[in-house]
């Protein structure tokens, strides 16, 4: 399972999912009560719970991870690196009874979706972080990723890979370029195109589609959208709803047009140049995926540091040539374009990795969906995958 796996049905997820999605007050942690004894002066460890397939590993020997090992050489500080987290939910139900319960979860670092950022923001299940003990991330953070609507000024989470929501399709098959949003509905696409199952993974793009300031979206947006969708699902335009399984649908031509994410495209378009992923006129959404650290983390200071090597612009570059997603460190761009391995360098020229201007002004962070809204749009849309 990678880590854009299809969600389940927040309405039907664990108990813990909806105890947050409905705010309950005795879930929230106040400021006071969040921070724990930190070790990190005599215990120079921490341990850091990230997605599958989302860091760099050297090509010789897959347990060694480059820039870990750097961490670790430059500051005597060992890292123990897990990939435990497969879904934003299942893993908000591993922790969340001990952050309920205002008991430490035995992690010091971890790697969420912003949507499901915000919700740990909300419950105050997560520490602010130490701006001084982190220069590079104060200096090198891309500033369109500066000031999400949940965390005004970052205090709480730091970007560790950025992406783009758009659209995929497959130019030679299709035999014409799509230039928004509204072209996926043309009726020669009728059944040949595919849109991504979870809701918050889903629904700004299709918003932009009919022009829609999804940074202060409103319901009514919402509803008109899940119509529209709705319509076309009846009238079986869309052939299904999917999760990552959209890349095999596109590879191997049963769908010429879907939504998709910057980061698997590139790694598609290395085995297909004929696929093509396009920003629509109309915009696109940019995420991120969010490194915070935890109530009564153990390790605080050393996990501060570790995130403020990763903001290093030679670090950050590491990184970017090996995930291929949305790097929020521009600075990282100059490293790899002075690179002599020209396969490299040329990545510092994907838009995918580094947006130029031109698609910086179509990109746009959404609002989040707030837990009062969540239950009711989660129902509602699930009603329309068929979830």
């Amino acid at each position: 399972m990678t880590r854009r796996s299809l969600l389940r049905a927040l309405g039907a997820g664990t108990a813990g999912a909806a105890l947050a999605g409905c705010g309950v007050p005795a879930a929230f942690v106040e400021p006071g009560d969040r921070a724990g004894r930190d070790s990190s002066d005599t215990d120079h460890t921490l341990h850091f719970a990230n997605w599958p397939l989302y860091i760099d590993t050297d090509d010789e020997d897959e347990s060694r991870r480059p820039t870990l090992d750097a961490f670790a050489r430059r500051t005597g500080i060992s890292v123990t690196y897990t990939e435990e987290i497969n879904d934003n939910d299942e893993f908000f139900g591993k922790i969340s009874p001990a952050l309920m319960n205002r008991q430490a979860t035995g992690r010091d670092l971890i790697v969420i979706s912003d949507w499901m950022a915000a919700r740990f923001v909300r419950l105050g299940w997560v520490q602010e972080m130490d701006r001084a003990e982190q220069p590079n991330v104060a200096r090198h953070l891309d500033p369109q990723l500066r000031h999400p609507a949940f965390d005004e000024g970052r205090r709480h989470s730091v970007p560790w890979q950025s992406g783009i929501t758009g659209i995929a399709y497959n130019r030679r098959k299709l035999g014409r370029e799509l230039r928004s949003t509204a072209d996926l509905w043309a009726d020669d696409l009728r059944g040949r195109v595919t849109l991504l199952a979870g809701l918050d993974e889903s629904f700004a793009l299709l918003m932009q589609g009919n022009g829609v300031d999804i940074t202060r979206w409103r319901a009514d947006d919402f509803h008109t959208m899940c119509e529209q969708v709705e319509k076309r699902v009846r009238s079986k335009h869309i052939r299904r709803f999917t999760g990552n399984d959209y890349i095999k649908d596109l590879a191997t031509g049963d769908v010429l047009a879907c939504q998709a994410y910057s980061g698997d495209v590139i790694q598609l378009q290395a085995d297909n140049p004929d696929i093509e992923f396009v920003v629509p006129e109309e915009g696109a959404e940019l995420w991120a995926e969010s490194l915070m650290i935890p109530n009564l983390a153990g390790h605080k200071r050393n996990a501060e540091r570790l995130v403020d090597h990763y903001y290093r612009p030679e670090v950050a570059a590491e990184l970017a040539a090996w995930v291929n997603y949305v790097c929020p460190v521009p600075a990282a761009r100059d490293v790899l374009a002075a690179s002599k391995d020209a396969e490299r360098a040329a990545l510092a020229e994907d838009p995918l990795i580094f947006p130029d201007g031109a698609m910086r002004e179509r990109l746009a962070i959404a609002r989040d969906i707030t837990s009062r809204e969540r239950l009711d749009f989660a129902r509602k849309w699930n009603a329309v995958v068929g979830l």
